[in-house]
């Protein structure tokens, strides 16, 4: 079955974009698909010319981010992206500002002792922190049971 125009420009993009991701250290593609909050899988079908999905916009900056995309293979993927999907291109400055953190805390399995119930995987906080001191305050959010 022959392709149309669209799939083919779909194919430059990714082809284009499985090359950067080559070029990168091992284990680029598992950082994708945790930056991204996405299953491995996910970042497969994405980057990979194979695969007739489309590169979803609103990840384009995260990409480019974590896989270091220098402006020169910047500018061919997005060349070739807005041929794919004209008038499509997001704000690419969208995700500077963010930051991962990971807490680790102790599951003592008593609820008495934790303050919590087991059943509860999640607790959300709200946080500020003020740029100047670099000083975080946290209040735990209303809890949705």
């Amino acid at each position: 079955m022959a392709r149309d125009a669209n799939e083919d420009a779909i194919v430059a993009y990714k082809a284009i974009l499985a090359s950067i991701i080559d070029n990168r250290p091992s284990g680029t593609r598992q950082r994708l698909a945790v930056a991204l909050g996405k299953h491995r899988s996910f970042v497969t079908q994405i980057t990979s010319p194979g695969y007739a999905t489309p590169l979803p916009a609103r990840h384009l900056a995260t990409i480019f981010q974590v896989c270091h995309v220098s402006k020169t293979e910047q500018d061919r993927f997005l060349q070739a992206y807005q041929l794919a999907h004209p008038g499509k291109l997001p704000d690419l400055g969208n995700a500077g500002g963010l930051r991962q953190l990971t807490v680790m805390v102790a599951d003592f399995g008593d609820e008495k002792r934790t303050g919590c119930s087991t059943r509860r995987s999640r607790i959300s906080f709200r946080g500020s922190c003020s740029s100047p001191a670099r000083q975080t305050e946290w209040a735990p959010l209303p809890s949705r049971v």
